[in-house]
């Protein structure tokens, strides 16, 4: 469904992916593991289309986009939630979500009626501010937000971030609630063990390249992996 072929994108005279190939099938949660600065959120703005890659391809559903511009990208069928949940503060709930609507893939009621499905707290609260929600809600509402996008595949970049156990495990819960719906997930966490737990399969990447690869349960018992990214 997904390809990324021989991709290298560039910051400035800096190679941040070496090269790197990645491969994701219909309905997969796939996942991007790797320690600070190794080139995990690159990997996925250049698939959004915010980085050009130098040379290689990415490939969708057997349409080339490399260096299509993001919203091109987005009507495709791709849609990234970003680091840091980006959300709109002085926006409200309902705002954010029609914000992420904005291309029109699908109807538009259909689509808040799912997300509120799946975040009922969102549906509560939809009068309120973005920036009054609670770090996990909002969480919830850039996830949301990227589903109004009505996408193909979904692209998290550290959901679990900054959340309570408690949030970080109703995160998870729902994105495998996404995925049974038949959204595709190209998942980038912290959380490794979670991850893989979550995903069919995983890559590690370090300093730009993709070093392992595998089904998740290989990749759990990986001695290199357990050492370096399960702390055992």
């Amino acid at each position: 469904m997904l390809k990324l072929e021989k991709v290298d994108p560039f910051y400035g005279p800096i190679e941040a992916l070496k090269g790197i190939n990645i491969e994701i099938s219909h309905g997969e949660i796939v996942s991007l593991i790797g320690s600070n600065g190794a080139g995990k959120s690159t990997c996925l703005m250049t698939v959004s289309g915010i980085l050009k890659p130098s040379s290689g391809r990415i490939v969708l559903d057997n349409v080339d986009i490399t260096g299509m511009p993001p919203h091109r990208i987005v009507k495709m069928g791709i849609s990234q939630v970003p680091e840091g949940r980006r959300i709109f503060p002085r926006l409200t709930v309902l705002e954010n979500l029609e914000m992420g609507a904005f291309l029109g893939r699908g109807n538009f009621s259909l689509l808040i009626e799912r997300v509120y499905k799946l975040f009922p707290v969102l549906k509560e609260r939809y009068r309120q501010y973005g920036g009054t929600l609670s770090g996990g809600e909002q969480q919830m509402l850039a996830i949301g937000r990227a589903m109004m996008s009505n996408p193909k595949i979904l692209l998290l970049d550290e959901p679990s971030l900054g959340l309570s156990p408690i949030m970080v495990s109703k995160i998870f819960k729902t994105i495998h609630e996404i995925n049974r719906e038949g959204v595709t997930v190209l998942l980038v966490e912290q959380n490794a063990r979670a991850a893989l737990k979550l995903s069919n399969r995983g890559y590690v990447i370090e300093n730009g390249t993709i070093t392992i690869q595998g089904e998740s349960e290989e990749m759990l018992n990986n001695e290199k992996v357990r050492h370096a990214y399960l702390g055992e």
